[in-house]
């Protein structure tokens, strides 16, 4: 299943439960236990629309992956028979 296929389908069971919520919460009162619940489906509808919001980028693989860099400083051998950018071969001399 695709991305947005999920993202859909998530979507219709989030406003199915605000519905269910707002339904218990004519049975319930204003309790605190019901203020929670409230407040926690307020928070899933927005995170949700968040993931939503960063999903087409997703989507088209733009997701960007961290890279650590070490600390520890680089083999030198790394670099044997590397030239200098500009400065030519170290064995040859610069013009």
């Amino acid at each position: 299943m695709a991305m947005q296929d999920d993202l859909t389908s998530v979507q219709r069971r989030l406003d199915d439960l605000m519905r269910c919520v707002a339904r218990l919460d004519e049975h319930a009162g204003d309790s605190l236990d019901m203020r929670r619940v409230r407040t926690d489906a307020g928070h899933l509808r927005e995170s949700l629309e968040l993931l939503c919001a960063a999903a087409p980028a997703a989507a088209n693989g733009r997701v960007v992956e961290m890279v650590t860099i070490p600390e520890a400083p680089y083999d030198r051998r790394l670099w044997a028979d590397a030239e200098d950018e500009g400065l030519g071969s170290p064995y040859r001399h610069a013009p």
